[in-house]
């Protein structure tokens, strides 16, 4: 979709819809408010008249829609619940409800009246953000592989209006990061979406490329064999079964100036996981395609960070591989050596993520020699038991680097919930053979059980842990449950948010954004 921000009103501006937002009316009789008295006349008192009819209520996920007097241009109001409960995300729903509610209904331009968004609580800035998310994120489809796409919203343009207009400076500026950032998250969908026959991990180290060449970064690609050189034992072990070889890809966007912080992105990048060795029964065996999502997320969350020039050095780093069985796949019982890192005994290769990622995370402490390390991975099914599908696991070492995150959480409407880890889930985990096994086969507290394994291998560098094996897509039964703004397949979970946390460099966020 193409965003743009303008400021003249949304009425008039010849789209095919102009959006309102409208709060819930109370039990006593009111007028119209105020802000919607414009909308009121564009389709002749239509709109008055359904309100003193009490037509329309303002409840959440309401949608109705007027035609202006003698046009095809439509009104449509989106509800927006009570106001001394209004946020920022619910502004971001707002906006992809309306989206959603027109797609195939000859609507291919529409425009935001952002007044009407605006409320104690949500500033200007925050409900511009929040619109720019909803409308990009809820006209996103993956239709790569379809035969034929009925027809939707192509275009959503931001109007400031009269009320705004003093404040074009500032929200252009906010306006122009936000849509780099959606972009990034596009862009992520896009990748996360495809089957594992295409998205191989040689394939996942060419997107890498590509956006090092475009934005002018290092990438560094360790195959197979430069991966046995340098001792990666987790990556060869769990990419052992597959004819398609494991990589280990490094992408350096090297910040702003001299001095700055150094953070490592690690994302697990399972291209798809059969279980391997110890098989994964056929159900949803489909869905796991998805297990790269936390490498994808590093792959826009890095693109992000280029485009926008943050502070910090990013270094992202993504673990590929692809976990089937075959003659020179892993085995329980196996001893693996992971780089730089004390041995791990294999119990259960399906818990292979972690096996990858020890590999990842001792890379970025003995070569990046990360200041921070924050690492995305669809992990564990406990996450989903403990938090379900639009709340991530966030487990950490540093509790200024968690409230960082939490902050950026709060801001960008992706949530997060703190998780601990203590010695009784580092005893869990604790190995007769190795160091630690990557799985203890006893079904408690897995989500911390997974951090205990992946701590290992830190060492002292703050470390924060974001298991994101719920919110990384949705199914066709889950999909009725999540915002608008989240459709059928991969979410990209953790662009948003980790893009937040650096451009604020873990800062406290303004109130609503």
């Amino acid at each position: 979709m193409r965003l743009a921000l303008e400021r003249r009103d949304a009425l008039g501006a010849r789209h095919d819809a102009a959006l309102a937002g409208l709060f819930e009316r109370g039990e006593k009789p009111t007028p119209l408010p105020a802000p919607l008295e414009r909308d009121d006349t564009a389709v002749g008192g239509a709109l008055a008249s359904a309100w003193d009819a009490r037509q329309l209520t303002g409840r959440r996920g309401e949608v109705t829609t007027f035609h202006a007097a003698g046009g095809a241009e439509r009104v449509v109001l989106v509800g927006l619940g009570p106001i001394e409960r209004y946020t920022a995300e619910v502004a971001r729903r707002a906006a992809a409800e309306g989206v959603r509610a027109l797609k195939g209904r000859a609507a291919r331009s529409i425009g935001y009246r952002l007044p009407t968004f605006v409320a104690e609580g949500v500033p200007a800035e925050a409900a511009m953000r929040a619109l720019a998310d909803g409308a990009a994120l809820g006209a996103y489809e993956f239709v790569a592989y379809r035969p034929s796409v009925d027809a939707g919203v192509e275009s959503a343009t931001i109007h400031l209006g009269p009320e705004l207009a003093r404040e074009e400076t500032t929200l252009r500026a906010a306006f122009e990061e936000e849509s780099a950032i959606v972009d990034a998250v596009v862009y992520a969908r896009e990748i996360a979406n495809l089957p594992a026959d295409t998205a191989t991990p040689e394939r996942l180290a060419e997107e890498a490329r590509q956006l090092g060449k475009e934005f002018g970064f290092r990438v560094t690609v360790l195959d197979e064999t430069a991966l046995a050189r340098d001792g990666m034992g987790g990556l060869l072990a769990v990419g052992g079964g597959s004819a398609h070889p494991p990589r280990l890809v490094v992408l350096d966007y090297p910040g702003r100036g001299r001095g700055t912080r150094t953070i490592a992105l690690v994302g697990k990048g399972i291209t798809f996981d059969s279980g391997g060795i110890s098989l994964k029964a056929a159900e949803h065996l489909e869905e796991m395609k998805f297990d790269k999502s936390g490498a994808v997320a590093v792959l826009g969350i890095v693109r992000a960070a280029a485009r926008l020039k943050v502070a910090p050095r990013v270094v992202g780093l993504l673990a590929c591989a692809e976990n089937l069985p075959g003659g020179r796949a892993y085995r329980p019982g196996d001893l693996v050596r992971p780089y730089g890192g004390p041995a791990i005994e294999v119990t259960n290769t399906d818990a292979e993520g972690r096996v990858v990622m020890a590999d990842a995370l001792g890379y970025a402490v003995r070569n990046v020699h990360a200041d921070a390390i924050v690492d995305l991975a669809t992990l564990t099914g406990g996450q989903v038991v403990a938090l379900g599908d639009d709340t991530a696991a966030l487990v950490a070492t540093d509790d200024a680097l968690a409230e960082g995150l939490l902050a950026a959480s709060r801001a960008t409407g992706e949530p997060l919930w703190r998780m601990p880890l203590t010695d009784y889930h580092r005893a869990l985990v604790k190995s007769e053979i190795g160091a630690v096994r990557n799985s203890s086969g006893i079904r408690v507290a897995v989500l911390s059980q997974a951090a205990a394994f992946l701590e290992t291998f830190v060492g002292r560098t703050p470390w924060a842990h974001l298991d994101i094996a719920g919110p990384a897509y949705t199914t066709l039964t889950t999909r009725k449950y999540m915002p608008a703004y989240q459709n059928y397949g991969a979410t990209a979970f953790g662009v948003r948010l980790v893009t937040r946390f650096l451009l604020d460099a873990g800062r406290p966020t303004r109130a609503g954004r």
